[in-house]
Parts: structure tokens; sequence; C-alpha cells
């Protein structure tokens, strides 16, 4: 996560990773890292989670693991409950696709390994870590007070005619495409479904001025941009690796970071409800739910 930050800024930039970190220190529960379960009975569908924090939900009422920030509220736990299926929660924050299959920290197994020849769904969230997304923000949100009606961020990853993260997104395809194959390997029964992550941006990107939103104006349509690259680089790779992709971004428009309290789906750098700085909260983990319960309808299957 730290590729995309100069030097220089490394010891003081502000990261969306290190102010979710800092917080659920002293808000999560003590406890391992032990994946996350709903006790089974003899018909309900075996479902295992994997992803990083927009599915372990750091924050969000009730944190079920300390060292994972994991909410017993995050959308695979909503879905669970709706299908009375058995879930293993094994989603964690921070999370890269090389946590799927090595250990993340100490205590904290490969996500994969929660998978098994009876696995029957499979959801997972990933790539934005791998991309650097909190390190990106937090660098935006140190270049904001340079210009903040221009673009310096954009201009810092993007103005050399190289954009580092759309570059970031297409070597980030492949690992993803890696962990599909490998979660077929392990599970191949399963019904994989790769889900999206929700509108973070304004959709229309005008940018919001705010102490709790450092962005420069221009900055937003370029991010809002970035986002949409790796919601259709994860779509793409779900197509062409067996599993389905859930599309969480269309239905939480309206609902970004720039919007008022009790809009908002979304947290701020400064988050006024429980959630970690520019994640969802409650009501955002539920328009996930809501995304993947009808795709999974749609199709029938589990």
């Amino acid at each position: 996560m730290r590729r995309f930050l100069p030097a220089s800024r490394a010891g003081r930039a502000l990261t969306v990773g290190a102010a979710l970190l800092s917080a659920g220190a002293a808000l999560a529960p003590a406890g391992s890292a032990a994946a996350s379960t709903v006790p089974a009975s003899r018909h309900t569908v075996d479902y295992v989670a994997l992803g990083d924090s927009y599915a372990s939900a750091p924050l969000v009422p009730t944190q079920v693991d300390a060292t994972c920030l994991r909410s017993d509220s995050n959308y695979a736990s909503l879905v669970a409950r709706s299908r009375s299926a058995s879930l293993t929660d094994v989603t964690c924050s921070g999370a890269t696709t090389a946590d799927m299959t090595a250990s993340q920290t100490e205590g904290v197994p490969a996500q994969l390994d929660a998978l098994n020849r009876g696995t029957d769904l499979v959801t997972i969230t990933i790539g934005g870590n791998d991309i650097g997304f909190s390190t990106v923000l937090g660098t935006c949100a140190q270049l904001t007070s340079a210009d903040p009606t221009g673009s310096p961020c954009r201009t810092h990853f993007a103005g050399s005619g190289d954009d580092q993260i759309t570059q970031a997104v297409a070597d980030t395809g492949p690992k993803v495409a890696k962990v599909l194959r490998s979660i077929h390997r392990r599970a191949p029964h399963a019904r994989v479904v790769v889900v999206g992550y929700p509108d973070l941006f304004p959709d229309d990107g005008v940018g919001c001025t705010s102490k709790t939103v450092p962005l420069a104006m221009g900055d937003f349509a370029w991010l809002r941009d970035k986002e949409k690259e790796l919601n259709s680089m994860l779509a793409r790779q779900a197509r062409h690796g067996g599993a389905q992709y859930v599309n969480t971004y269309t239905p939480t428009v309206g609902h970004d970071l720039c919007k008022p309290s009790g809009e908002r789906w979304i947290e701020t750098f400064a988050p006024e409800t429980p959630a970690a700085p520019v994640h969802p909260n409650a009501t955002g983990e539920s328009a996930m739910a809501g995304a993947v319960k009808a795709a999974l309808a749609r199709h029938g299957r589990h």
C-alpha cells in the first residue's frame, strides 16, 4: 500500500488505513482473529466470506473480531441471516490478494484456508489494497492545501502521462484471476461471487468542500474514475474466472461521502457514525447486502 507514496511524505501522510487501525484498536473488543461463524443446521448453505475492509465493515457495530475489525453486520452476515446460511466469515481489514493464500498477520490464517469441497457459496471483495487506495487518498489529502480548487492528486499520480493508479489496477487483474482459480480448486462446487466496491465519491464528479473531506475539487472526478476502473476490472475478472459479479456501485449512487449525515452511506475522513474513514457505515453495508441478495435471487442457485 505504500508503493505510491513518495518517501519524503511517508512519515507524515494521513492514510485512511492508519486511521482505521488506530480507531479499531480503541473500539473493537478484545479477541482473536478466528473466523466468525454462524452455526449450521442440516440443510443450510455452507457460505464462506472473503475479502478486505469493505467486506469486514470495520467499526460498524457490533465488532466481533479485534484483529480484523470485523462486524456482525457486514454484508456477508446480513446475507447469511437472510438465507439461513451457515457463514464462515474470514474477511479482514487490510487484506490484499496475497492474504488469500498466505497469513496476513500473526493469528490471521490465509483466507482461502476456510474453503473446502463442501463450500456452497463464496463472496469476495478484494483489490482496493492491492492498488494502495488508502495511501492514495492520504496523499490526495496532503496535497489538497496547495491547490484546493485544482486537481493536485491527479497531477501527482498521472501528470506525467502515465496514470499510476490505472497501471496498478491493470497489475492487480492477474492477481484477482489467480485468486479466483484458487477458490475454484479448493471449493469446486461453490458459487463464487465477486462483490464490487460501493460509490465512494459523487457520481456526477462534483466535489464538496469540507474539513471532513479534505480533497481538492478537481480530484473528485478523477478518484471516481479510478474506482470505476477498479470495479470494471473486477467485473471482467469475474466474467473470465467463472464467477458472478455484483455491482454495489449503482445501488449506492447518491449516498457518497459528500452527502449529509442521514443520506451518507459512505463515511467521511472523520466519520460521524460508527465506521472507518471512507468506508460504508451500517446502512452502506446493508445496501451492499441488498445487492448481493438480489443477485443471488436472480440466478436462483444457493
